[in-house]
């Protein structure tokens, strides 16, 4: 039995994403929601109002990041 060589359809012939593409934005974004409240936690301890915000505006983009994943996976 051989393997026809031109019926063989690719991911790049059909534009689609490796599926290690797919999650890799979903793990960026994980890791941006895990930093911030992290960072929160330590400007909290430090009593550092300016890192605490910092830290706010990161966890809100990482979930933001993330419910858009969420959303792609979906349809």
């Amino acid at each position: 039995m051989s393997i026809d060589k031109d019926k063989i359809r690719t991911q790049d012939d059909e534009e689609q994403p490796a599926p290690i593409d797919e999650i890799e934005s979903r793990v960026e974004a994980e890791m941006k929601l895990i930093e911030g409240r992290a960072k929160e936690r330590v400007a909290q301890g430090l009593q550092d109002k300016e890192l605490e915000r910092e830290a706010r505006k990161m966890e809100k983009e990482g979930e933001r990041d993330l419910e858009r994943e969420r959303r792609k996976d979906s349809q």
